[in-house]
């Protein structure tokens, strides 16, 4: 069913942060089955980019989406229990990258984590976007340009293309 809205919203945004973050992890799965040896370094640049967008995304959605939210509904537990979730992937985010040289758990806890995100994914869009929506104080059509701008700067920061 095609949708109603005609401008892009900020939770499009975030959604298709998602899908491209989904995408990758099922890429890294695919290179933890291969056997090449092009497929270890691959893993690791793959997953450094994982962890640069979810770390970037978290921050766009902590400094800029969630603030608003509160300000704009009722019940803010989801908040919170999304934000703790983004506590838990920053800690398993630190792990990977702090690896020097991968151990037997590197690959698991990048497993882990995509696991982690997969969860809080389906959360954000089944019940936190939809509330976002349903908020009459939000503007999410310009939140979109206001995360976009941040999410510039921050892959920028990070030497890395938006």
């Amino acid at each position: 069913m095609p949708s109603t809205r005609a401008a892009k919203d900020a939770c499009d945004l975030l959604d298709a942060d998602h899908r491209n973050v989904k995408k990758m992890f099922k890429e890294f799965e695919e290179l933890t089955q291969s056997r090449a040896r092009s497929a270890a370094q691959k893993k690791l640049d793959l997953a450094e980019r994982i962890c640069v967008e979810v770390t970037v995304h978290a921050q766009i959605e902590e400094e800029i989406f969630y603030p608003a939210l509160r300000e704009a509904i009722k019940d803010t537990d989801l908040l919170d229990e999304a934000e703790v979730e983004h506590q838990s992937a920053k800690d398993l985010i630190a792990q990977i990258q702090g690896a020097t040289e991968p151990d037997d758990k590197w690959e698991a806890k990048v497993k882990v984590l995509g696991e982690y995100i997969d969860h809080h994914v389906k959360e954000e869009k089944n019940e936190i976007f939809p509330k976002a929506r349903s908020a009459r104080k939000l503007d999410l059509v310009a939140m979109r340009e206001e995360l976009e701008a941040r999410k510039e700067e921050l892959m920028a920061d990070m030497g890395m293309a938006a």
